[in-house]
């Protein structure tokens, strides 16, 4: 279904910075269809894959602002959990929650904050 170069560098930058191949972040008992995990990949991560003057740090910034500003705390938590591994530190999501809250709302950024405390305190605990 898609370029086959294009697929493993996708899948290399998803591995690369989340970690996995996208599998465990299905719900339990809910498998993702291997195309549908294939589509997903390639629509997004296949922007991380093909370089660009943005940073997988400038990247993962941005995911972060998006899903916080359209509400997505799921793919949130996904994504600040991975943020360190794109080069993103803890005093630079700090500063982006002032950025979420100013520009997207006070419901946005206590929702995004309560993530962020949830996922640091998880990190701690390991």
């Amino acid at each position: 279904m898609y370029d086959d170069d294009r697929q493993r560098a996708a899948r290399a930058v998803r591995a690369e910075v989340i970690g996995d191949d996208g599998s465990r972040t299905a719900p339990p008992g809910d498998p993702v269809p291997p195309e549908y995990q294939d589509y997903l990949t390639a629509m997004a991560w296949g922007g991380w894959a093909r370089g660009g003057p943005l940073t997988h740090r400038d990247r993962s910034l941005l995911v972060l602002a998006m899903t916080a500003a359209t509400g997505r705390m799921d793919e949130f938590r996904i994504h600040l959990r991975a943020s360190v591994n794109a080069g993103v530190s803890d005093d630079e999501v700090n500063e982006l929650l002032y950025q979420i809250t100013a520009y997207c709302g006070a419901p946005a950024g206590n929702a995004a904050r309560s993530v962020i405390r949830e996922v640091r305190t998880a990190r701690e605990a390991v």
